[in-house]
This record gives C-alpha cells, structure tokens and sequence, in this order.
C-alpha cells in the first residue's frame, strides 16, 4: 500500500509532468527560427493522438469479447458516418454513444 508521503510525492511529480507537458509548446514558440517545429507538432500530434485512441478503443473489446468488439466497430463507424455527413462534433459524440447504447441494449 502506498503511503500519503509517496501519493503526495506522486500527485506533485505528475503535476510538474503535466505542467511541463503543457509549457513545452509556449517555449518552442517564443524562441525564433523554432516556429517550424512548433507548427509541424501542431498539425501532426492531435491526428496521432486519435489515432492511437482509436486502434486502443476499438482493439481492446475485440480481445475481451469479439461480439462486443463488433458493436462497437459498428458505433464507431456511425458515428464517423455522422461526423461526414452533419460536421458537428457534439451531434457525433452524441449520436455515437446513442448508437452504441442501443446496439448494446438489442444485441446483448
């Protein structure tokens, strides 16, 4: 069991993390010549970061329970479907989850 000590030693290494983490960006841009390299990991990390969240969502119900694993393909597909069609970020989060609540609800 961890002790406060340590859980506190924690919560604040993780902050320093995250914080850094977050300034990172700032100090790239206000040096000069380095506007380059703050725009290219602009355009290139978010798309990665879903990317990687996808594959990691859509692959761990396959291996835990591949009916499973089938609805929420099909969820996820509807609602990049929604995305395409409305462009509506809120509509799709919402309508995919509605989607996915409903094919659990019939099929399971």
């Amino acid at each position: 069991m961890t002790s406060y000590k340590e859980a506190l030693g924690l919560v604040f290494a993780m902050g320093g993390v995250i914080l850094f983490c977050r300034a990172l960006p700032f100090l790239f841009s206000r040096q000069t010549g380095s506007s380059r390299i703050a725009g290219f990991v602009e355009k290139t990390v978010p798309p990665a970061a879903m990317t990687v969240l996808a594959f990691n969502a859509l692959g761990a119900p396959f291996k835990e329970n591949p009916r499973v694993g089938l609805l929420v393909l099909a969820a996820s597909v509807f609602t990049a479907l929604l995305h395409l069609w409305k462009r509506n970020t809120l509509l799709s989060i919402l309508g995919g989850t509605a989607a996915y609540m409903l094919l659990l609800k019939i099929w399971s």
